[in-house]
């Protein structure tokens, strides 16, 4: 039951290999729900024929969708009786796409929230029906955002569900629309001549995944947290510099410095950046560069 309604069945992707032995692994949801005896479909893809009227057999009244991964066609959007609807971690027309969650977080967003809207066609483009907001820590990843806003969807869908019979759906402002594309590898690479705050940005956002990639002397390095140590002109983006403070070495961005808090080389653990100093041996000077595509220094 979710609230005063009955969940009929939890459509889901298949299982997947997962972890270090890639063994068939289903996904979360599924298990919650064979757990509550609930019916679970684990459709390849749902624009294959025969789902739709699979689904209009189930005799729901609606849908509710969230972070499935595919784009629905019209013909399982409208299976349920009164539709389709949408939980998305934006406030939108703002973010939408498949990442909005870190890209608010990456561009610098101090407000964000859920909206629930009907779903048509297009990219999170129907008409919106209720909505919540949130302010972002300013430390706050996109892992830790995620789980939070995991429990203000989950109230939103409630009240939205509850009062389904009222609300009047509001159309979207297409003009304000920005986009949250899905996250690639690439876009965790850090690139020194961009402003402090805006890699601090990038790191929360990239973090859990892709992780922010910087290469420094000692191989590539994962820097998971970070802080703005400062603003002032730099002479080289990238470079290791002891502080006026004397506190732990700072890196040079293109109008200030940045603090890495919690990182990891590539083949260890995690760790404090006091830690890993220790064990690189890195001096004033040395430099740090973007990966390229493959990861390697340029």
């Amino acid at each position: 039951m979710l609230g005063r309604h009955e969940v009929v069945a939890v459509v889901t992707q298949p299982d997947r290999p997962a972890h270090r032995g890639q063994r068939l692994t289903p996904p979360p949801v599924k298990t919650r729900a064979l757990a509550a005896g609930v019916e679970v479909l684990q459709p390849p893809r749902l624009r294959d024929a025969e789902w739709p009227e699979r689904l209009r057999a189930l005799g729901a009244d609606v849908a509710v969708v969230v972070a499935f991964g595919q784009i629905l066609p019209r013909a399982v959007l409208d299976a349920p009786r009164r539709g389709s609807i949408n939980v998305h971690g934006s406030l939108l027309p703002r973010y939408r796409g498949a990442a909005p969650i870190q890209w608010a977080i990456m561009r610098g967003e101090t407000v964000t929230g859920i909206t629930t809207f009907q779903m048509d066609e297009g990219m999170d483009t129907g008409p919106m029906l209720r909505s919540a907001s949130v302010t972002l820590g300013a430390e706050e990843t996109a892992g830790e955002l995620a789980a939070r806003l995991s429990v203000l969807g989950a109230e939103v869908l409630v009240d939205t569900l509850a009062e389904l019979d009222t609300l009047t759906p509001r159309a979207q402002r297409h003009e304000d629309a920005t986009p949250a594309p899905r996250l690639k590898r690439a876009d965790g690479h850090l690139d020194w001549n961009r402003p402090a705050q805006e890699l601090v940005n990038r790191i929360r956002g990239c973090n859990p995944w892709p992780g922010a990639l910087t290469r420094g002397p000692a191989g590539t390095l994962t820097i998971w947290r970070a802080t703005v140590a400062g603003t002032g002109p730099t002479r080289t983006p990238g470079t290791l510099a002891r502080p006026a403070d004397g506190d732990a070495p700072v890196i040079a961005a293109a109008d200030g410095w940045l603090r890495p808090i919690e990182v990891q080389p590539e083949n260890r653990r995690a760790m404090s950046w006091a830690d890993y100093l220790r064990g690189a041996r890195l001096s004033p000077g040395d430099t740090f560069s973007a990966p390229d595509s493959s990861g390697a220094p340029r």
